[in-house]
């Protein structure tokens, strides 16, 4: 018995609703049976996808708008998508409040964190001083680019078993305050957050780098898609029990 993943899309020019193979491709071989959640405008109920899945992975993509966490945009802001904001927003909300376990993977580790209550650096090359490279130009998805320091005692050590390793980078935001019950597992050498876990007993955790990426050239990073797909297994499980 397989659980089933859902991985939700990117907007592409409002008529395309898509995602990488690599999503597909590693929840795959990390043992489960992927499907990807489509884009509705105006969807206001999303009780049939959270019936649907085991759990969810929510992808990279557009910069979340700022007015979603209080503030008005800085001139560095990239690209943003209200229509996908407010979609995601929704489904995560229901999926957090069934305990069901998610995913973040770069835009994900952000928008779990302004979903609860938290913050972002719109850019942190124009807003943190003494930033290292975090979104190299002409670089392969697959080349790893910086460290990461991950603290002890945290679900992201049990999965590597190292407290430094390094990751892929193409991001341009993180997270600033954090969120209603997360704390902080990872950062890099500069001090920014890349990684977040629940402080509750749910598996909700997040990432900055693109661990999907990653997996078959660097196929440690498949240990963390085999975590969560455990944890969604044990999600299913306990529904068929019910």
């Amino acid at each position: 018995m397989k659980p089933v993943i859902g991985i939700t899309t990117y907007l592409s020019d409002t008529m395309y609703s898509t995602v990488s193979r690599n999503y597909t491709d590693s929840i795959y071989a990390a043992g489960g049976i992927p499907v990807t959640i489509p884009i509705l405008d105006q969807k206001t109920s999303y009780e049939e996808y959270i019936e649907l899945v085991d759990g969810i992975v929510f992808t990279g993509g557009n910069d979340i708008a700022p007015y979603y966490y209080g503030e008005n945009p800085v001139k560095e802001l990239h690209s943003q998508s209200s229509i996908r904001d407010d979609y995601e927003l929704s489904l995560f909300k229901s999926a957090y409040d069934q305990k069901m376990p998610i995913l973040g993977i770069c835009r994900g580790i952000q928008l779990i964190n302004v979903a609860l209550k938290g913050t972002l650096y719109q850019d942190i090359h124009s807003q943190i001083p003494g930033t290292l490279g975090h979104y190299p130009k002409q670089t392969a998805s697959d080349e790893l680019y910086h460290s990461i320091q991950i603290k002890k005692d945290t679900k992201l050590y049990e999965i590597f078993g190292e407290e430094r390793i390094f990751t892929n980078s193409f991001h341009h935001q993180s997270v600033k305050d954090l969120g209603t019950n997360l704390v902080a597992t990872a950062y890099s050498e500069d001090g920014i957050v890349e990684a977040v876990e629940s402080t509750e007993d749910q598996f909700l955790l997040g990432v900055q780098w693109h661990p999907e990426c990653m997996t078959k050239r660097h196929p440690m990073f498949l240990a963390l898609f085999r975590q969560f797909i455990q944890e969604s297994l044990v999600f299913k499980q306990k529904g068929v029990s019910v």
